[in-house]
């Protein structure tokens, strides 16, 4: 089992999802649940949550051991490793779980394919699940049975296994014939919601595929339901101490979920602030809630410092607790690491580590993918990779290895592209410029793709953009006119952890050579003889680390490392700087651990609650420039904006990736769209930046999305126009004295809730004042 957090899945497609009140664990202390206080009726106590066993349904057997084989989870023969997986009553996410047994040959997991799931009858917020894609992030529609005959519908997913990790992560799997194949694979945790006015007797999954090679299948293998209390009630869920800084004081963070549990509105009258108690510290910055409706959360951040005498890294038990009108309401004993220690190279010590908070609220970045292949800088349009031309000329079945030889000739090599990338007309303040306009809070360059060619000064190699081609240190001049005219953009760089064809340790499994001829040809710059990942990989990075003060690294493709050595020198070169700042890494280092997720040219389905960030480009497939895609071809700027919006619901960041020419020139039509789109966040940017998702659902139906500003405002995004009456079909947070608004339109809105929905009148002006996505925010007051 790790012992890092990862990500959280909820099921948010068309139906509605609530979020759970459940006990919390931090690392292996379980966090006690003490009853809720005040005067009689005030508060009351929340149930526990009830796990339901699946024995009955299981059909396949995903877990194997080195001892015991048989299993066969995908269809294609991998498993998860039994070694680094628990069995039996386990806490997940604060949840408690049964989870079944990696004995050889026991069945663990159920396929859904429509199975009806019987359940304690009773009146639940949520059923809470365990579950994993294979084959790609997995989702369906489920149904809630209830006692009066009645069903309630909504999404429930798992995320594909082999993405990075899970809530519960294992280092590697094995392979179809016992081997350990040495890549992450995860399950996570995903919730359903259940209408707590009704008493339901049973749930029917969603019907996905068999589990069969090459088709998207959801797996569950374990439920728990979270009883709802009648009354006012609020749970604490997943309180632990954490190594983040808040921005506004510098305290140190300690975070927490606070859940409404009951059936009662939390309003400001309410009084709830979540506050800590612990020796050799003290808060310094309570958090407040100060609108809560029943089934809703907030993730809630307490500022805490040492007090003098308390070294950093000192761990001590500690109170975390909800107080209200009538005194205290919740609280969770555990273990609180006080104050950030210097980060030692192990996974262990690492997984203090957390996307930062100017990361997870900023939303919106720019990927530059720039290099030698920016030169050719073809491939079939919407098929694949232009940056990948040099590894597509090694397949004679590939489009690439033809037209090379027709333009270029057999003889010409891709390293005689180098002299011909010039970045003669790169202009960097043009370039940030270009991105504060688009709306971005942050920039990642590859300073190093997979042909191995950096962009920056690296003494480990000749093999350089200041050695040869453009002889200009590109990440330099970039990172230093982003310092100069755009301060408030944050810098990052993408960095290839392989590399195609490197002498020393090639990716593709040979050294350069000549894809007609399999003559062997130089790897221009470079001396070999190093070992790859001592000698040349982690010096590098380091020299990123040290020379550029990067924000974030982007790693990619993973392989042979020494991620835990050099992330320790990056977190404490970060904090210890004589002004700190807060760096984040995404999970492509080779390593379990990792800030955030990375899915590209897709998302995710329902929102994850542990960060991520999706990426892809303007391009129809591709992040390096293409010359052969047409204008027409690529993104316009209301599918950018869908994209953000809708990837912003879910608690994801968009990476959206540009292509300059070989030049150092953005083509127009890229330019264009990045402007396009930084007008309509000049206007409706206040419901994307540093907005959360709504806990109950991601979404309704197609055309509608959602986010939060926390204690301050709720957010409604209708993806297609909206006629005269907008109507909301869920429980928007909403009360007498709120003021509905669009964005764009000066005039407050009318508004009456019918039947349970929102119904919002939107005069023709408004309609005709909003472009790409007409954002309605309710100001909440009192």
């Amino acid at each position: 089992m790790s012992a890092y957090p990862r990500r959280q899945v909820l099921g948010a497609a068309a139906g509605v999802t609530a979020a759970a009140a459940l006990p919390t664990a931090f690392g292996t202390q379980a966090w006690a649940e003490e009853p809720a206080a005040g005067p009689a009726g005030q508060w009351v106590p929340v149930p526990a949550p009830v796990p339901v066993p699946l024995d009955a349904l299981f059909d396949n057997d995903a877990i194997d051991t080195a001892t015991g084989r048989g299993g066969d989870f995908d269809g294609s023969g991998y498993t998860f490793p039994g070694e680094e997986l628990p069995a039996g009553r386990v806490e997940v996410d604060g949840v408690p779980f049964l989870f079944p047994s990696s004995a050889a040959g026991a069945k663990n997991n159920v396929v859904a394919l429509g199975q009806r799931v019987d359940l304690p009858k009773g009146r639940y917020l949520s059923a809470v699940f365990l579950t994993a894609g294979s084959y790609g992030n997995a989702s369906g529609t489920a149904t809630v049975h209830y006692a009066d005959g009645t069903a309630t519908t909504a999404g429930l997913g798992g995320s594909d296994w082999y993405a990075g990790g899970g809530s519960l992560a294992a280092s590697y799997r094995y392979a179809p014939d016992g081997t350990k194949d040495e890549h992450s694979v995860g399950i996570g945790t995903s919730e359903l919601w259940i209408d707590p006015r009704r008493e339901a007797v049973a749930l029917t999954l969603p019907t996905t595929n068999p589990a069969e090679e090459g088709k998207t299948s959801l797996h569950v293998f374990a439920l728990s339901l979270q009883p709802v209390a009648q009354g006012r009630a609020l749970a604490l869920r997943d309180a632990h101490s954490t190594n983040a800084l808040l921005e506004s004081t510098g305290a140190q963070s300690i975070e927490a979920t606070v859940v409404n549990a009951g059936t009662v509105a939390i309003l400001a009258a309410d009084g709830v602030s979540v506050g800590v108690d612990v020796p050799g510290a003290r808060t310094v910055e309570p958090a407040r809630i100060r609108r809560l409706d029943p089934g809703e959360q907030a993730r809630v951040h307490v500022g805490i410092r040492n007090r003098t005498g308390t070294a950093p890294g000192t761990t001590r038990e500690g109170t975390v607790t909800v107080g209200g009108r009538g005194g205290q309401v919740a609280s969770r004993d555990g273990k609180l690491t006080l104050g950030v220690a210097d980060y030692q190279p192990g996974e262990a010590s690492l997984s203090g580590h957390q996307a930062p908070y100017w990361f997870q609220g900023a939303k919106f970045g720019i990927f530059i993918h720039w290099g030698v292949y920016s030169v050719p800088a073809w491939s079939p349009v919407g098929k694949q990779y232009a940056e990948w031309y040099w590894n597509h000329m090694q397949d004679p079945a590939n489009a690439v290895h033809a037209y090379h030889r027709d333009k270029y000739g057999e003889d010409f090599a891709y390293d005689d592209f180098i002299p011909l990338f010039t970045a003669e007309r790169f202009d960097p303040r043009a370039w940030v410029e270009l991105f504060r306009e688009a709306g971005a809070q942050y920039h990642v360059l590859t300073s190093k793709h997979h042909e191995g060619f950096a962009l920056w000064d690296t003494k480990v190699s000749d093999r350089n953009s200041v050695k040869m081609g453009p002889r200009r240190d590109l990440v330099k001049e970039l990172f230093d006119a982003s310092r100069r005219y755009t301060p408030e953009l944050h810098r990052g760089l993408y960095f290839s952890m392989p590399e195609w064809f490197n002498p020393d340790s090639p990716w593709m499994g040979h050294a350069p050579r000549n894809p007609y001829t399999l003559d062997p040809v130089q790897y221009t710059g470079y001396t070999p003889g190093k070992d790859f990942v001592k000698d040349y990989q982690a010096p590098q990075m380091l020299e990123l680390i040290h020379g550029y003060d990067p924000e974030l690294i982007w790693c990619d493709i993973g392989g042979a490392n020494d991620s835990v050595h050099v992330l320790a020198e990056y977190f404490n070169h970060a904090k210890n700087r004589r002004r700190p700042i807060d760096v984040t890494i995404n999970n492509r280092a080779g390593i379990g651990f990792h800030d955030f997720t990375t899915p590209e040219y897709t998302t995710y389905e329902n929102t994850v609650v542990a960060k991520w960030e999706s990426s892809r480009g303007l391009d129809p497939f591709s992040y390096g420039y293409n010359q052969a895609t047409p204008d027409g071809s690529y993104m316009t700027a209301e599918e950018v904006v869908h994209s953000l919006v809708d990837i912003v619901s879910k608690n994801g960041n968009f990476l959206l990736d540009i292509g300059p020419r070989a030049d150092g020139t953005i083509p127009e039509i890229m330019q264009k769209r990045l402007r396009e789109t930084g007008g309509w966040l000049r206007t409706n940017g206040e419901a994307i930046y540093d907005t959360t998702y709504w806990s109950r659902m991601a979404q309704l139906g197609d055309d509608l999305r959602f986010t939060v500003r926390h204690n301050e405002a709720f957010y409604i995004h209708s993806l297609a126009e909206p006629g005269a009456k907008l109507t909301v079909e869920a429980p928007v947070p909403i009360r007498a004295g709120d003021k509905v608004t669009m964005l764009g339109y000066d005039r407050p809105l009318t508004w009456t809730v019918s039947n349970g929905s929102l119904v919002i009148d939107v005069p023709q002006a408004a309609r005709r004042a909003g472009r790409y996505v007409w954002v309605f925010k309710v100001e909440w007051h009192g």
